[in-house]
């Protein structure tokens, strides 16, 4: 079993819904108000915050923070709004703080704590532009996540698996365009 089989649920691809950049907007404000300007930034990211973009339905925000280190106080805030916190992911990526909100079965949002700058904040920021710039490659990618969530609905962990090369390439292109000679 890998990490992401703590999340296991049905995945269900949802066609691209107009009222997530607003859910993002209302849930972001309701964020801030229990945080205060104690986190630097909001993105909203993954598939919701891309125009026309299958999706499963769960809006991704990304909170940057200045310190990973003051992660830890804001975990009773984000659990006061509903926010369930998963320390199991930092196994994997231990940059990185991960929360979800909704049911076990159904997530509605899910938060990625990451310092601003690191390479866990501008990854999905750049994935989320490229795809944004070239939407021909975001339907690519919608209608791969469709195959892939019809193969392995039960399965998160494949599911994730069978997307990594098309983000891997996405990553890879979005950092040429921007000039970026480093490693991604």
């Amino acid at each position: 079993m890998g990490i992401y089989s703590k999340l296991n649920r049905p995945i269900i691809i949802a066609e691209y819904d107009p009222q997530w950049p607003l859910l993002f907007e209302q849930e972001r404000k309701r964020i801030e108000a229990v945080l205060g300007n104690e986190a630097i930034r909001f993105e909203h990211i993954g598939s919701t915050a891309i125009p026309g973009l299958a999706a499963k339905a769960a809006i991704d925000i990304a909170i940057g923070i200045q310190r990973l280190e003051m992660a830890s106080k804001y975990i009773p805030k984000l659990e006061s709004l509903g926010y369930i916190y998963e320390p199991t992911f930092e196994a994997l990526l231990p940059e990185r703080r991960f929360f979800w909100k909704g049911t076990p079965m159904v997530h509605t949002y899910h938060i990625h704590m990451a310092e601003v700058g690191s390479p866990l904040w501008v990854k999905p920021i750049m994935f989320r532009d490229y795809l944004r710039r070239h939407p021909d490659e975001a339907q690519r990618y919608s209608e791969l996540k469709k195959s892939l969530a019809e193969r392995w609905v039960n399965d998160m962990d494949a599911y994730v698996e069978g997307k990594t090369d098309f983000v891997e390439g996405v990553l890879e292109k979005a950092a040429q365009e921007a000039g970026y000679t480093g490693v991604v």
